[in-house]
């Protein structure tokens, strides 16, 4: 399922089929911003920047004296889910966050399924924005492909140059609160990621292509796993562990959520139907 209009679908499905739903939280996968300190295997969750509510749907507007002028709005994410990430984000300043014990106890419960979304034996490697990723020469008919398949052709960076890349120092995971770019385009450009960036505020941590078209049908807050820098070197190899840490960020989020807000809520097919 990708792109803002499919995912407006199965919300309305979702939430007309199970009316009591109040709020939930979009977990997955996006592409950082390097440039915002954000790297692969972090953790970004949307919540409200300035004029944005935590998600901007960037490619929604109208050109006006030749400039793009961006249209609509979105909302903000649920008051109760807001204080939630609030007290967690303050539990995590003291004492850290639980998600590496929740990635131990997964290789504890389910090694099978730790053993493909560890991080062990990737590489974290950020290249100039200026070098543009060399392609593995690929055998075939010639026929166009998507680009999920070209994604999958493309492979790791074996043949990019590594001395093109960032020198940064090691560090541990680290979740990120802010602004998510949401848009039917796919990203897979370091000049566009750049340009997008700058053209928000320069405050923009991932970019997707689902969560605009949620935000306004169901009360949520987005949690995306960093698997790429939505750039030429975008691929598949960090995917599976990305996933896992926006699971493990979600698990954490819920321990905070108070039960008495949720009952506060109106139900999630009040906020369709109104639209």
């Amino acid at each position: 399922m990708v792109g803002n209009i499919s995912v407006a679908t199965v919300v309305s499905f979702l939430v007309t089929t199970f009316p009591s739903i109040k709020l939930g939280l979009m977990v997955g996968i996006g592409g950082g911003v390097p440039s915002n300190k954000v790297r692969l295997g972090d953790v970004v969750v949307s919540t409200p920047v300035g004029q944005f509510p935590g998600v901007v749907k960037w490619d929604s507007g109208k050109v006006h004296e030749e400039r793009f002028e961006r249209t609509g709005s979105l909302n903000n994410p649920p008051h109760s889910l807001l204080t939630a990430l609030s007290q967690l984000e303050t539990q995590h300043n003291l004492v850290g966050t639980k998600i590496p014990d929740y990635l131990q106890e997964l290789e504890k419960k389910w090694p099978r399924l730790a053993s493909k979304s560890t991080h062990a034996g990737l590489q974290d490697m950020l290249f100039k924005a200026s070098y543009s990723h060399i392609q593995k020469p690929v055998s075939g008919t010639g026929e166009d492909t998507d680009d999920e398949g070209d994604d999958e052709k493309q492979g790791s960076c074996s043949l990019c140059d590594k001395a093109m890349t960032v020198k940064r120092t090691p560090r541990d995971m680290l979740v990120h609160y802010g602004l998510i770019a949401s848009g039917d385009k796919l990203i897979k450009d370091a000049t566009s990621r750049n340009k997008l960036n700058k053209d928000l505020g320069g405050g923009v941590l991932c970019i997707e292509m689902e969560a605009a078209g949620l935000i306004n049908q169901f009360p949520c807050v987005v949690i995306r796993g960093i698997c790429d820098y939505a750039d030429s070197h975008k691929n598949k190899d960090w995917q599976e562990h990305a996933a896992v840490i926006a699971a493990a960020f979600a698990k954490e989020l819920l321990q905070y959520v108070q039960p008495s807000d949720i009952e506060r809520q109106h139900p999630a097919k009040d906020t369709l139907d109104d639209g």
